[in-house]
């Protein structure tokens, strides 16, 4: 159809002749009303938008003469914060002479990582910087058990073959 057919349809139909594909040969065009369209497609972004989840940096401080029990407390704090889609920086604070010994802050920074490791993962290694050591952890993303489940089945299906062949 001509341009001029299509802008007298648009006008007739009270309608927006809007081009589409600008690029096709010949270009493509469609009747519309573009104020509802427009509002349509931020209704969409806005919608999009709301489904994202930023993963935020979130802060765990440490000393290095922690106690068992508060460490306890302050990994099933990390767990939380991890499993919420968070990343944490795990930060050991040294005061005095205490800086003197960051192989303590090391230790400690792997006794972390070493205990979630099955959660999460090193997104930046150690660092120190002034009076603090930190590391920052990463959770890992929802692994799919379905394939793992077909496999137990398919295992459970042979055996129950093997018994009935053998007896």
């Amino acid at each position: 159809m001509s341009l001029a057919q299509a802008l007298d349809l648009a006008r007739k139909s009270n309608l927006d002749l809007v081009e589409v594909a600008p690029t096709a040969v010949p270009p493509v065009c469609r009747l519309l009303d573009y104020g509802k369209f427009k509002y349509e497609q931020t209704k969409k972004e806005k919608q999009a938008r709301r489904s994202q989840k930023l993963a935020l940096l979130r802060e765990v401080r440490l000393r290095p003469k922690i106690g068992d029990h508060d460490f306890d407390a302050k990994l099933r704090n990390i767990r939380k914060l991890l499993s919420g889609g968070d990343k944490v920086k795990v930060t050991i604070w040294f005061r005095g002479r205490e800086i003197t010994h960051p192989d303590i802050g090391w230790k400690l920074l792997q006794r972390v990582t070493e205990a979630i490791k099955d959660q999460a993962g090193i997104d930046r290694q150690p660092t120190m910087e002034g009076k603090r050591m930190s590391i920052i952890l990463t959770s890992f993303p929802a692994q799919k058990s379905r394939p793992k489940e077909e496999v137990k089945l398919e295992e459970v299906k042979e055996t129950k073959e093997e018994v009935k062949k053998e007896s």
